[in-house]
């Protein structure tokens, strides 16, 4: 068995070797180099901009400049950090353009009756799910949130409030580790606005962001349990059962289905919009266990009465609290399935 320091240096050696190579115009060289951090650069995207989609445009953009740049690359840092330096500024360029994503949470208050036939909201720029939770990089220990609960929906969609400077100050600083002078460097700026975009992205995220994570929560509950939640959430709806449902559901429980406006709170409320709609108005449903943003997830596939065939729908994330169904957040539309690799539809 070869020695571990060996190795580490062979790789250094490897990487050293592919830089001159790419910086000399050997692209093949630069894929080696950039593929092992393209996980963790998707996700720092995503971060930034709330699509998955964005997040791939995004990347894709950055790293034609870094290429078409890498001559100009000196070495003084890591290719890490100038990677995420480039990818920040892409991504601030495309916020700037796009303007920020929101949840139907984000834009008016719970609606009070069930609402049938619902227009989609085109005029909104929606939050789109992200597929999985492996993020491609361990957590750093000089950052204050841990990789998995910075992707989750809750952070995500409190994001989309800040600024796009404080956004990426704080993504930069809190999530990856960044020293606020490294952050400056990669943002053309000063420390001290670097350390005041942190101070006041923090306190708007301390009122938006809940004081638990869904990566606390689930360590919590452990994987069986929150199997059997979202089972039982599944079977629920496949049966149409409504008081199957509601005994899964907090008192406070929402729903809400981007891209349509309307939003529900309240087991009541959540209840009434259940019995209504999806458990008996919709047609038949058919679910494949997922996950979204590190939280457990399902994609529903619903078929007309009298078909075989479901078609894709949604995919439905939940936030789980105290053993039970806090939050279902349906992204509805058959454009998210390809994302997480999913088929447009079953039997």
């Amino acid at each position: 068995m070869r020695d571990e320091s060996v190795a580490s240096v062979d790789t250094a050696g490897d990487a050293h070797t592919d830089l001159a190579r790419a910086q000399a115009g050997d692209g093949d060289a630069f894929g080696r180099l950039v593929q092992p951090l393209r996980p963790e650069l998707r996700a720092h995207c995503y971060r930034m901009l709330g699509s998955v989609h964005d997040a791939d445009d995004a990347l894709q953009d950055a790293l034609v400049r870094a290429w078409k740049a890498l001559t100009r690359f000196e070495g003084r840092g890591s290719l890490r950090s100038w990677l995420y330096a480039v990818a920040t500024r892409t991504c601030l360029d495309t916020a700037r353009s796009r303007g920020r994503r929101a949840l139907p949470v984000d834009l008016g208050p719970a609606s009070t009756q069930p609402v049938i036939g619902d227009i989609p909201a085109t005029d909104v720029a929606w939050l789109e799910p992200y597929p999985g939770g492996d993020l491609g990089a361990p957590s750093n220990p000089d950052a204050r949130y841990e990789q998995r609960e910075a992707i989750e929906l809750a952070f995500v969609a409190a994001l989309q409030h800040l600024p796009g400077n404080q956004r990426a100050a704080l993504v930069l600083f809190d999530v990856l580790g960044f020293s606020a002078a490294e952050i400056a460097t990669m943002m053309d700026t000063s420390t001290t606005s670097v350390n005041s975009a942190l101070a006041r992205a923090r306190k708007t995220l301390a009122d938006k962001v809940p004081a638990g994570t869904q990566h606390q929560m689930l360590t919590e509950l452990g994987d069986t349990r929150v199997r059997q939640l979202v089972e039982s959430y599944t079977a629920a709806l496949e049966r149409g059962d409504a008081d199957a449902l509601v005994a899964l559901l907090t008192k406070d429980v929402t729903w809400s289905m981007p891209p349509l406006p309307h939003w529900y709170q309240g087991l009541a409320a959540v209840t009434d919009f259940a019995v209504r709609v999806p458990l008996t108005s919709c047609g038949s449903w058919r679910h494949v266990v997922t996950n979204a943003n590190g939280q457990p997830a399902v994609a529903s596939y619903l078929a007309a009465d009298g078909s075989t065939t479901y078609t894709a729908w949604s995919i439905d994330v939940l936030t789980l609290h105290d053993d039970r169904i806090a939050a279902i957040t349906s992204f509805i539309g058959a454009g998210h399935f390809s994302a997480f690799g999913l088929p447009g539809s079953v039997s």
